[in-house]
């Protein structure tokens, strides 16, 4: 395994009596991107502004590559930073603001408009050196403030929710962009968003945060695939969630029942008959299907809402019980609300409660 670049060491800040990170750990590889997670409040901000310096921890410790830098000052932890609001200076040009960095380190000037037009060209704006930022588009800014980070190869980048500003296409313009340019570089980054999607579409690995702690950490497949909490289940994705109780367990699979309907799952430690679980199916894994279709293991529902995404059909159900399903289904086929229809719960993930 690579070598730890950040380290987190059971890191705890307060806020009066509000705790916003509560003995909070994490290790983040070399040359690893990785992305914290979460809804606001969750204390992922917290641990970014630890980590450049501007907050000190209350308890805890924090390394960069191996060396503690718990009380070292900001301008000696060798990082690079972006900011959600661009933060250029109006009254330099494009290349000014890059070299800016170099400028405030003394380095000769030549050298520094060298390394800034490289750092420019790194992000596809070396033809903008004389533009001034009031002259661009939020992309290209955001861009500028990459290029800025980047200029001196700091050991570590730090982007603080840097796409928020933007609008949707231009996000997911600049979420390639960011990750091309990480990876081209094998640079260490930490990435702060409350977008799932940009989580998913950048990150080698994700840490979800909840109430100032690490609730689970991994790939985005995994985070995705194998949620290990409710929060995290409905925090990553769509979900739906069922009330069940264990019926059978037959050696390495258990059969559940959960509003009007049988499902057959893998089998959890703990589980026996009579136990309570809670199902958890992703609405684009459920197939819909006419109501005359003869299919083994499908179910009655009528549908009591749809809407349309464009190249998703998204639709919902109603079992015989009342309980509500969520369903997106490519477009090609349409079904309509009052119709009756049968679902198939095809992969079902569950947990056991207390």
């Amino acid at each position: 395994m690579a070598e730890a670049m950040i380290e987190f060491r059971e890191v705890t800040k307060r806020y009066g009596g509000l705790i916003a990170n509560d003995r909070f750990s994490l290790s983040v590889q070399s040359g690893e991107l990785m992305t914290l997670l979460g809804p606001s409040g969750c204390g992922k901000t917290t641990a970014l502004r630890c980590l450049t310096g501007i907050l000190r921890p209350d308890t805890g410790h924090i390394f960069l590559d191996g060396k503690e830098v718990t009380e070292l000052p900001t301008h000696q932890r060798e990082l690079g930073m972006v900011f959600q609001n661009f933060a250029l200076f109006p009254h330099m040009t494009v290349l000014e603001n890059v070299a800016f960095p170099l400028m405030i380190r003394k380095m000769a000037r030549g050298e520094r408009e060298q390394l800034a037009t490289e750092a420019l060209r790194l992000v596809r704006l070396d033809g903008y050196l004389g533009h001034a930022p009031r002259q661009l588009s939020g992309g290209q800014q955001q861009r500028v403030g990459l290029a800025r980070a980047l200029v001196y190869r700091p050991k570590v980048l730090l982007l603080d929710e840097p796409l928020s500003n933007l609008d949707a296409k231009l996000r997911e313009e600049m979420r390639f962009e960011i990750k091309e340019v990480v990876t081209r570089l094998g640079i260490t980054a930490m990435y702060v968003t409350h977008d799932q999607g940009e989580a998913l579409a950048l990150s080698d690995r994700v840490a979800i945060m909840n109430k100032g702690r690490l609730e689970q950490l991994g790939t985005p497949e995994e985070i995705y695939e194998t949620p290990r909490s409710r929060f995290v289940a409905e925090f990553i994705g769509l979900s739906n969630f069922l009330d069940g109780i264990v019926q059978s367990v037959e050696g390495a699979q258990m059969i559940l029942g959960a509003s009007g309907v049988q499902v057959t799952t893998v089998a959890l430690p703990g589980a026996a008959p009579g136990r309570k679980a809670l199902l958890f199916i992703r609405p684009n894994e459920i197939p819909l299907l006419s109501a005359d279709a003869n299919m083994t293991a499908s179910f009655a529902a009528k549908v009591e809402k749809v809407t349309y995404l464009g190249d998703t059909m998204d639709y919902r159900v109603r079992l015989g019980d009342g309980a509500e399903l969520r369903v997106q289904t490519e477009s090609a086929k349409r079904f309509h609300p009052g119709e009756n229809v049968r679902i198939v719960l095809p992969k079902v993930r569950c947990w056991l409660k207390e």
